[in-house]
């Protein structure tokens, strides 16, 4: 839940804010036509993306190409308030700021491996601090100063060595983009994700995304993703000595009474009984 929002806009959108979030929290980050840049102040969310599945830490910051993002954030305290700033990136002000000098900048780096999404917080730390001021001090801020924080970002980023995430980002900017549903199924079928939140990291309605399950998988999403859980489930039960909670959650389910019942019904056993049965 969001607890509080702050914004700058620019052109009638916003382009800065700054949010503060309870947990637990699940955010459908959708950027059909924009990248984001999120910074993470004291607790860090777990991204899911169709490229991406990855723990992020705070005082970190991620950078968000366009398509659709699932940003989690689990409770471990009572209370607990989650601060973030955010910064959009159209790609008709970086047009607009930049016209030509952006992508041929980009174009002079070598971009064969793989970007990193993870921001140093020693690199950003000072532009994070000037944003807190401009929200501390909001009548200073016109569009000058918010188009020179965009190319300060851009700037800071590719000295960070984050060139080819930027790269990526404006790649996506300029050009349709097509997702590839075996990838994310193979990168996400442990995650907590339902059948809607996978088509539209697909970039799919939900009927077509089940048609192209079909084509990759000769099966329905829901038994397939249901199985693969279930044989993880058996081999964690096997070899480690892990809480079935534990378990349950780890392979994506949200509730162990729910796991302990599917787990049963398919396998013919309870996870203790098959735990017990397999290490005597």
């Amino acid at each position: 839940m969001i607890l509080d929002r702050q914004t700058f806009e620019y052109d009638n959108r916003v382009l800065i804010e700054k949010v503060k979030i309870g947990t637990p929290f699940k955010y459908e980050a959708i950027f059909e036509n924009s990248g984001c840049f999120i910074y993470y102040k004291d607790r860090a969310p777990k991204l899911m993306s169709a490229n991406q599945n990855v723990q992020v830490n705070s005082q970190e910051a991620v950078l968000l190409k366009c398509g659709n993002h699932f940003l989690e954030i689990l409770k471990e305290t009572d209370n607990e308030e989650v601060e973030a700033m955010v910064v959009h990136l159209y790609p008709e002000i970086l047009k607009k700021l930049y016209a030509k000098e952006l992508p041929s900048l980009i174009e002079k780096n070598d971009c064969n491996e793989q970007s990193e999404i993870v921001v140093s917080k020693e690199v950003i730390s000072r532009f994070i601090e000037s944003l807190e001021f401009y929200f501390e001090n909001p009548l200073l801020i016109n569009d000058d100063l918010l188009e020179l924080k965009i190319k300060e970002l851009i700037l800071l980023l590719i000295q960070s060595k984050n060139v080819c995430s930027i790269h990526e980002l404006i790649s996506d900017l300029y050009s349709t983009r097509s997702v590839q549903v075996k990838k994310v199924i193979d990168l996400h079928r442990y995650s907590n994700l339902g059948l809607d939140e996978f088509a539209k990291l697909c970039n799919l309605s939900l009927s077509s995304f089940k048609r192209e399950f079909k084509k990759a998988f000769n099966d329905t999403p829901h038994n397939y993703i249901t199985e693969q859980k279930l044989k993880r489930a058996k081999e964690l039960l096997s070899i480690t000595e892990m809480p079935v909670s534990e378990i349950a959650y780890g392979v994506g389910f949200n509730d162990p009474l729910y796991f302990t019942r599917i787990f049963k019904k398919k396998i013919g056993n309870s996870p203790t009984e098959y735990r017990n049965n397999t290490t005597v």
